[in-house]
């Protein structure tokens, strides 16, 4: 993704991944050849893992604007997946936030783009230890959902390279991109009685549900187990993973849930989504064009015209559409339709510090007088009419080390990024149909900048994937900062990967994590020696709930 959206959308200061590309290949080992339902694709081997970038799961979608994606045409011949495909449409941002950007940007060195953008963007990678399992149990397949809310964002980067965890845990990992912003979540059907709209507001998950077809059809091939598969993502790619929990589509396609910093507890309204795409279509001068010739010039558009009127939101979203998307994800309970699918719930301490204060450095350094206005203006919609002089009041009789910066952060994160997850569990175990449902806390202090980011929005990735070394800006950048952080890494991708082949994230890399319920709110604590306490930051939990959190855009 373009360096600018990396900050603006959720990865910002704390995001900070090498310049280095990880795919720059070493003579190859062999040349592997799969056999898809589309056609043959020849990969590349690197360090012992067979790898596939790029290789098509749906057609140009260019041709099928805002309506749902179908599957791309057979080839003939073999087609080279060694190089990343197209990406989505992002939505941009203004001069002065693309210079603020550009300033952390190059204080971080951050990486450059990776793939072209267009609208044949449907396009994932998979890493697979072998693509033959002839006479051996099939692999465990970990689906990975990229960030950057609806707007933004690819996994065309080094960060989700799956090689080292498809080694570490003879797993596959599956990476997949899809569509954004209006390109994916313009709601049509209000405006215009066109039916090839009907699914218009949703089709950016539909591609997610072909992207899931795709794998059930293919991924035995390359070794994987269709019956196995484990979709996780971090930010909005958690949040994807939470919608696809509601979606009629997408049942039976994956398995096991793993949503890191990202919920999604409520969907769009028809109400609002219509608003936005009036918008839109006000934007291109289209608002008033009878219904029966729209797609006719939604079509004929040049994607940069499209591009620019997404701009009118910032706040794109799924719609509860009555079909594609019949009900909200967690209101006004889990939905039923994945009740009984496992889930881990994961946030980070200190959220914010990457998501707001990556781009106002002056928020690490506020007086206690400026603290309430900086609340007010950050969070306050999440506040829910509580005085933020108030909270922090409480914040200091609870922390009194804490420094003005600190509440702020503090606050800011219970307030604006914690509650969702909060929900979502709670409603998990107040189903008697629910499956298990795993809580944990990412604590681990990032050294970086001396610290001040905490453990900021983002940091479970490099972990996860155990991809340190690939994140010198977020696990610091010397080789002893990567071995000082390499046991916690071997411990979360371990239990990751338990949890893909089993269901059950325990393994002999943590302490007993019992599932969580409403009585003791066990969850894990990721930091330099893992471990399970009940209800952690429990006085800021009850503190935020009085605020009665409302998801933005919802």
């Amino acid at each position: 993704m373009r360096r600018r959206e990396l900050l603006q959308h959720g990865l910002g200061a704390a995001a900070l991944l090498s310049s280095r590309s990880v795919f720059a290949w070493a003579a190859a080992e062999s040349v592997p050849v799969v056999r898809t339902t589309a056609g043959d694709v020849r990969g590349t081997v690197r360090d012992g893992i067979t790898n596939f970038l790029g290789i098509p799961y749906g057609a140009d979608t260019k041709a099928r604007r805002f309506q749902p994606p179908v599957p791309v045409s057979p080839w003939k011949g073999i087609r080279n997946a060694t190089t990343w495909g197209d990406r989505s449409p992002q939505l941009g941002v203004g001069r002065a936030r693309r210079e603020e950007a550009r300033t952390i940007t190059e204080t971080y060195h951050l990486p450059s783009d990776e793939g072209e953008i267009s609208e044949d963007c449907l396009h994932l990678n998979v890493w697979t230890p072998s693509p033959s399992r002839a006479g051996h149990e099939r692999r465990p397949v970990l689906f990975y959902i990229h960030g950057g809310a609806y707007n933004s964002g690819t996994v065309n980067a080094a960060l989700y390279d799956g090689t080292r965890l498809a080694r570490r845990g003879d797993a596959v990992v599956v990476t997949v991109n899809h569509r954004l912003n209006a390109f994916g979540f313009l709601y049509l059907a209000e405006l215009t009685d066109d039916p090839a709209y009907a699914d218009s507001g949703n089709v950016g998950m539909l591609d997610l549900v072909l992207a899931l077809r795709w794998v059930r059809d293919n991924i035995a091939a390359f070794g994987g187990d269709p019956n196995r598969v484990t979709i996780w993502g971090q930010s909005g790619g958690g949040a994807k993973c939470a919608t696809l929990m509601a979606m009629p589509a997408a049942h039976g396609l994956f398995h096991r849930v793993m949503s890191m910093s990202g919920q999604q507890v409520t969907a769009a309204p028809k109400k609002i989504a219509t608003e936005r795409t009036r918008a839109f279509l006000v934007k291109l001068g289209l608002d008033q064009l009878p219904g029966s010739h729209l797609r006719q010039r939604l079509d004929a558009l040049p994607i940069e015209a499209l591009e620019d009127a997404a701009r009118v939101s910032s706040a794109w979203l799924p719609v509860v559409d009555g079909g594609a998307l019949p009900r909200d994800p967690f209101a006004p309970d889990a939905s039923p339709l994945s009740v009984n699918v496992p889930m881990i719930l994961g946030n980070t301490h200190d959220e914010t510090r990457g998501l707001i204060g990556g781009s106002q450095p002056a928020l690490f350094s506020l007086t206690w007088d400026e603290v309430p206005a900086a609340l007010t203006k950050n969070v306050g919609s999440f506040l829910g009419g509580i005085d933020p002089q108030e909270v922090v009041a409480k914040y200091r009789g609870w922390y009194p080390q804490y420094s003005p910066s600190d509440v702020f952060f503090a606050a800011a994160t219970a307030f604006r990024s914690w509650p969702g997850q909060v929900i979502e569990a709670e409603r998990r175990a107040q189903s008697p149909a629910a499956s298990r449902t795993w809580v944990y806390q990412m604590n681990w202090p990032s050294p970086v900048a001396g610290g001040k980011f905490g453990a900021p929005h983002t940091l479970d990735i490099p972990f996860y994937f155990d991809n340190l070394a690939l994140a010198p800006g977020m696990i610091g950048a010397s080789a002893e900062d990567v071995s000082h952080a390499q046991p916690l890494a071997d411990a979360m991708s371990e239990t990751l990967l338990a949890y893909a082949k089993t269901g059950n994230p325990n393994n002999p890399a943590i302490p007993h994590w019992p599932v969580y319920d409403l009585s003791k709110r066990f969850t894990l604590t990721w930091d330099d020696k893992p471990a399970v306490v009940s209800d952690p930051r429990v006085e800021e939990r009850e503190l935020a709930a009085q605020a009665h959190y409302r998801q933005p855009g919802t």
